[in-house]
């Protein structure tokens, strides 16, 4: 199997809710499977990352927001083999019971300090006389440890998990050629992850979600904001935010551990692709690039990190999409990703929360503009700032930036989340 197929197999999976809090309610059921009656305590340790994607995200059929619910459903459901699903189905008498878990206060959540990880879920469930544990690091099902009574029936080395964050060794080039010549019928689950997401996009414009910033790109809110291409296309991807990050049940495909990743690295090409009259074949060609080029830069940046990765590396690689689906090649995609890393490489993760619909409009926005601009053969050159001569090299110095640059923007964004 080519080693593309292998990445984009692992990296682009369905989930309903948000990662972080679902990932949290995943771990939680794996814990509290180990005993033989209801919880009566829960105890989560999280790194600082879990906690700031999941405070103040939507959670899908709750009408509530947060951790505790999230993690309270997990004790409830105890469906661990859905995985980032674990909510599918939910009924509303599990509802009711995680809620009279949450009136009784028998959740703490602590941070996890000594921990290097940025993808941290430590769930310790007590209950009848029996404790369970599960430990989840580096991604969002990656289960390291659980244990029964302090006995474990799982344990293995994290550097040697079979889902650990590996870096998988890539290059814009050899994506590109893979996208452009593997048989079309090799890629073409993609599609189905397209028309999840394109759903959940239709859905947003529909309703009231969040900030309704997909409805305003759409023209519907009036003032500034006139029907265009580009803004049907922006409007098309923020929407899906919109009713994601409100707590809109349906399932999203996400990209490399993120919905919203998924989000934007798929929904603005579908919506381009359907505008323009392409083929099945066309799109997803577009989608394998679009996602693979989201993967190589968040393999540099982390799957959780101070930098938005929506923004940034969902952005590109719909950008890298876009200009595909209008004819470019391997050049004009190289011009594309240095403009979007020149424009974007600052914007910071704070959470995920409705302003992520904002975000990522910007994103989609930018990528249309470099989108066009490199069309042209426009596109900064080394001289200018952060861009390097080589885009391999550009993409690496987005990683040198979110690991080395800014080591103290995780913490000082969380403590002014806490302190609020």
């Amino acid at each position: 199997m080519h080693k593309y197929i292998e990445v984009l197999q692992k990296e682009v999976a369905p989930a309903q809710g948000c990662t972080e809090p679902i990932a949290v309610a995943y771990g939680v059921s794996i814990a509290a499977e180990q005993l033989e009656g209801p919880a009566e305590s829960i105890q989560l340790y999280l790194s600082g990352n879990i906690v700031k994607n999941a405070l103040g995200v939507g959670i899908p059929g709750t009408g509530r927001t947060g951790i505790d619910i999230a993690a309270l459903l997990g004790a409830v459901i105890r469906r661990s083999d859905k995985k980032l699903e674990i909510l599918n189905g939910m009924t509303d008498e599990q509802l009711q019971q995680a809620e009279a878990l949450l009136d009784k206060k028998i959740l703490k959540v602590s941070l996890k300090e000594d921990t290097t990880e940025r993808l941290y879920i430590e769930a310790v469930v007590q209950g009848g006389g029996h404790t369970g544990r599960c430990i989840i690091v580096k991604s969002h099902t990656n289960v390291v440890l659980i244990e029964k009574d302090g006995v474990a029936s799982l344990k293995k080395e994290v550097a040697a998990s079979e889902e650990a964050d590996d870096h998988v060794e890539m290059s814009v080039k050899e994506i590109y050629e893979f996208a452009t010549t593997i048989p079309f019928e090799e890629i073409s689950f993609l599609l189905e992850g397209a028309k999840m997401n394109r759903a959940v996009s239709q859905e947003g414009l529909r309703g009231n979600y969040g900030l309704q910033v997909g409805k305003a790109f759409s023209g519907a809110l009036g003032g500034l904001m006139q029907p265009t291409l580009g803004g049907d296309i922006v409007a098309a991807a923020a929407a899906a935010s919109d009713a994601r990050m409100d707590g809109c049940p349906m399932p999203v495909m996400t990209t490399g551990g993120s919905g919203n990743q998924g989000i934007s690295c798929t929904v603005a090409a579908t919506a381009l692709a359907e505008k323009l009259g392409k083929s099945d074949e066309e799109l997803a060609r577009a989608l394998a690039l679009s996602d693979l080029i989201t993967v190589h830069i968040k393999s540099y940046i982390g799957r959780l990190s101070p930098l938005c990765g929506s923004g940034i590396a969902g952005g590109t690689g719909s950008c890298c999409a876009m200009i595909y689906l209008m004819g470019g090649k391997l050049p004009q995609i190289e011009k594309g990703i240095q403009s979007m890393l020149a424009n974007h490489m600052g914007m910071i993760c704070d959470g995920a929360k409705t302003t992520c619909a904002l975000k990522i409009a910007t994103g989609i926005q930018s990528a249309v503009l470099c989108a066009t601009l490199a069309m042209q053969d426009i596109a900064p050159t080394e001289k200018e700032g952060i861009v390097c001569k080589d885009v391999e090299e550009t993409i690496r110095g987005v990683g040198l930036l979110s690991n080395e640059g800014v080591p103290q923007l995780d913490p000082t964004i969380l403590q002014v989340m806490l302190n609020k």
